[in-house]
């Protein structure tokens, strides 16, 4: 079941929630936990599918591994400045998926033969929050 806490009016349904998070292919940091315990975040580019949001990844990535150890991750999606910005952070379990159990349309909007896997994060937790100026 996925959470929304809001402390301005956006919500999963508005139309400034939707224009952030569902663009063809968009940018957030993830969280994930390293060895150690030691939390590390890296930039990636994510798709998002329902509830499920899909990053690409390399082979034998840190963040794989981290995923592969301690399947849970955090995204923070931010969009603008001072007054008209928007933050959301989501966080839920997560997994490595094959190439071939991706779905056609997620591998193509992100394209390279870098790409050896993509991790799917099973959205829980949403907490989104946005200026009054970046409202419509």
């Amino acid at each position: 079941m996925m959470t929304s806490i809001s402390r301005t009016p956006i919500c999963a349904t508005s139309s400034a929630f939707r224009l952030m998070i569902d663009r063809t292919v968009s940018a957030a940091v993830d969280g994930s936990c390293a060895s150690h315990s030691i939390v590390t975040a890296a930039m990636s580019s994510f798709i998002r599918r329902g509830t499920a949001f899909w990053l690409p990844t390399v082979a034998g990535s840190v963040r794989e591994r981290s995923v592969r150890r301690e399947p849970w991750l955090t995204l923070t999606v931010t969009q603008g400045d001072r007054d008209e910005h928007v933050v959301v952070l989501i966080e839920g379990p997560a997994d490595i998926v094959p190439l071939p159990e991706v779905p056609a349309d997620v591998r193509a909007a992100v394209t390279g033969d870098w790409i050896a896997a993509w991790i799917r994060i099973k959205a829980e937790r949403m907490l989104s929050y946005a200026s009054e100026g970046a409202l419509p």
